[in-house]
């Protein structure tokens, strides 16, 4: 049986990146036959993944192959780690992957470079299998890297946008700047602990008698999770990276990118455990996180934005979790598995709006979309359901559950502000849906639209099901990556957090009706909100000094110094003496004598001297 898993994981694995080379190498220009064979791809991954979690959830080991070899300091291999946590993952990862692809299809239909984002999507499906399977640090980053790179591609699809262009130099940019802690981080375990290798660091971490310095590893190691699931102060890309395709964004926020750093701190949770300081560090800015993107979210305009800050707030609620040791990263992986379904289903409905509406994605120029996509509007509507936890939804039993651990762990600071949080998503989910599916059509685009057809609606059906009852056994099952809501528990009392919640679940809603209903422009104006706090102000703004600063130094060196002395010197010292030196090539024999009888006169002078 182990071989056969071996086999199977390497197929996961290797298939997107052949068909992503076949595409680009091969395919290229027959678009529709890239579009079906990268999809039928995802399609044969996720059944492979299925094989792999029905084979249960003890660890299986898998075939190694030697990489780099530097005697006994270090090896490297490339190999996995089979396990709960690996399992389910992959089936999330390539799950939403499939259905992304298929609503491409009809998404991506009549595109240009069609054949060049299907390519981009397995190469994506390859980078994310791959940190998922990883069993040692060094060969996660690797994979981390190419994450980076597939996300570039995609982001920057329509390249020929500036915007586009620029969103996806900054989530590459953004990204390098956590990525280089994540580096240091790993240089730390490795010295910290002699090992890279995940099981090898857990054996050895409790031996580690330097706290101070593990805190510190511990924390560089979080920077890439900061990075890729954009975390304060890191979060400035994801917002920009919605102008890229619709089902990139579904791509990006469900069940990928953005999930990497919270399942790597998942995959290395025994590190957190080991490092107080460091774990308190990380609950407290994934709930910082958590409030600052909900109240940014209040403000928007762009449906893909208001869904993109949403994100940001669930996967604050995520990294909060991990701060909170093993039964936190339990509960946090168990709502990463829920998030990535009610999440998908919301970028793709949005991605179904947006296409009805000749590509408006303001929802003040929207309204009325009910009556017109009725398959649309009730699978959205699932989907805000279990975002915003609405009882016996998945997104209720996994939101939960991260605050009574929040609860029981006494983190009376982040526990407010995820209850806060717990009121705002309400209410800002609830103004999305009432600006853009009910009242009157407020534009041409909104008052022509019409249901997408079955290849993007199928998909939405699909996600809407798993939105309400992915969280139950009969379908989670062995299948959940690690973490389950002990729905028992919850039920046995109704204490703080139950109270809490359905009160911000009710107040979030009825104040969003009361503001919104029947409203033809915002009620509310917060500019602090509506432009994120300033902070991508504040960065333009320490880009620019910087830059200018260095840029007049720079200037002033090369004016003043390198030119002078390295270009214009030398230049001057050969003019000089060539021109010195010209005088004694007259071609004049008198003036060829008169030089030599003075040389001769010099000799003897100097030796009699």
């Amino acid at each position: 049986m182990d071989s056969d898993v071996n086999t199977l994981a390497w197929a996961v694995l290797l298939l997107p990146l052949v068909v992503a080379a076949t595409i680009l190498l091969g395919l290229k220009r027959w678009s529709g036959l890239s579009a079906l064979v990268s999809t039928g791809s995802a399609l044969l991954t996720l059944v492979f993944c299925l094989f792999l979690a029905g084979d249960g959830n003890e660890t299986v080991d898998t075939a190694a192959y030697p990489w780099v070899d530097l005697g006994e300091h270090l090896r490297l291999t490339i190999g996995f780690q089979l396990d709960a946590l690996s399992r389910g993952m992959m089936l999330i990862v390539t799950s939403i992957g499939f259905l992304v692809h298929l609503f491409s299809l009809g998404y991506m239909k009549d595109d240009a470079g069609k054949s060049r984002y299907f390519a981009a999507l397995s190469l994506f499906m390859f980078s994310m299998t791959g940190i998922v399977l990883a069993d040692n640090f060094v060969m996660m980053f690797v994979f981390w890297e190419l994450v980076g790179v597939s996300s570039y591609l995609l982001i920057g699809h329509w390249f020929e946008k500036p915007s586009a262009a620029d969103a996806a130099k900054k989530a590459f940019l953004t990204n390098r700047i956590g990525d280089f802690g994540f580096m240091i981080g790993i240089l730390l375990v490795w010295i910290l602990t002699g090992s890279i290798y995940f099981e090898e660091i857990k054996a050895a971490v409790g031996g580690v008698g330097n706290l101070a310095l593990l805190n510190i590893a511990v924390l560089c190691v979080f920077c890439g999770a900061v990075g890729k699931s954009a975390q304060l102060p890191l979060h400035v890309w994801l917002p920009d990276a919605m102008e890229g395709p619709t089902p990139v964004s579904a791509l990006i926020h469900a069940a990928t990118m953005v999930a990497a750093g919270v399942f790597m701190l998942a995959r290395v949770i025994f590190l957190i455990e080991a490092a107080d300081m460091a774990a308190t560090v990380i609950t407290w800015i994934g709930a910082l996180t958590a409030l600052a993107a909900a109240l940014m979210a209040l403000q928007q305009n762009d449906i893909k934005r208001i869904l993109a800050y949403s994100t940001l707030s669930q996967l604050g609620y995520m990294v909060m979790a991990q701060g909170l040791g093993q039964v936190g990263s339990d509960a946090g992986m168990f709502h990463l598995y829920t998030h990535a379904f009610f999440k998908a289903l919301l970028f793709l409905g949005a991605g179904a709006v947006i296409h009805a509406c000749h590509h408006e994605q303001d929802i003040w120029k929207m309204g009325g979309l009910r009556k017109k996509l009725p398959i649309t509007f009730w699978s959205f509507a699932l989907g805000t359901a279990a975002l915003i936890a609405v009882p016996f939804t998945s997104g209720f039993w996994s939101k939960e559950a991260i605050l009574e651990t929040a609860l029981n762990e006494n983190m009376t600071g982040p526990y407010i502000l995820a209850m806060i949080v717990a009121f705002l998503t309400p209410f800002y989910m609830a103004r999305l849906v009432i600006v853009a599916f009910f009242g009157p059509t407020r534009t041409k685009d909104a008052d022509h639209a019409r249901e997408v057809g079955p290849v993007m609606w199928v998909p939405l059906v699909l996600l809407a099901a798993m939105a309400v009852f992915s969280a139950y056994g009969f379908l989670s099952g062995p299948l959940l990556a690690r973490g389950r809501a002990d729905f028992g528990h919850l039920f046995s009392h109704f204490g703080l957090t139950a109270i809490l919640s359905l009160t911000g679940l009710v107040a979030g809603v009825a104040a969003a009706v009361y503001l919104y209903r029947g409203k033809s422009k915002d009620p509310l104006h917060i500019p602090l909100f509506r432009d994120k706090f300033y902070i991508d102000e504040l960065y333009l703004g320490l880009v620019r000094l910087f830059q200018d600063s260095v840029a007049a130094f720079l200037d002033f060196v090369d004016r003043y110094v390198i030119d002078p002395l390295v270009a214009r010197f030398p230049a001057g010292l050969a003019l000089t003496a060539g021109s010195f030196l010209r005088v004694f090539q007259a071609g004049n024999v008198q003036s060829y004598a008169f030089f030599f009888a003075i040389g001769v006169i010099a000799l003897i002078f100097f030796l009699i001297l």
